[in-house]
């Protein structure tokens, strides 16, 4: 699942409407719309996160926060290290090796550390 699959996901329980009336909603078909939520179909674009926007009727914040959680929503990511320190390297293809072993505790370990290391390096 990615993230944006599991905000849909949550925020379509939360309204009690289900994965077929929100496809028709938003004119897609149930089959897409659960591969959306499961992370089997890339991010959706900018007109589709609209109808998307639109059928769950959300505020600007919330709108947004759908719009940023599509872009990290891509679900097969390529990371470029070509030319970049080695270690960038190693990291990328120990991430590819082991990131279907990890734990939610150990992904949201490593997460918080890199997020906190990235604000780290740009200052």
């Amino acid at each position: 699942m990615t993230p944006l699959g599991e905000k849909l996901r949550h925020m379509r329980s939360t309204r009690n409407v289900s994965l077929k009336e929100m496809a028709e909603g938003i004119n897609v078909s149930s089959a897409y719309l659960s591969a959306l939520e499961h992370g089997k179909k890339g991010k959706p674009g900018w007109d589709l996160l609209q109808r998307i926007i639109s059928y769950l009727n959300v505020i600007w914040d919330e709108a947004e926060e759908i719009q940023r959680l599509a872009e990290i929503s891509d679900p097969r990511v390529i990371i470029d290290t070509a030319g970049g320190d080695p270690k960038a390297t190693e990291l990328a293809n120990i991430l590819a090796r082991n990131i279907g072993l990890l734990k939610k505790d150990s992904l949201s370990h490593i997460l918080l550390e890199i997020r906190k290391a990235a604000v780290q390096d740009q200052k």
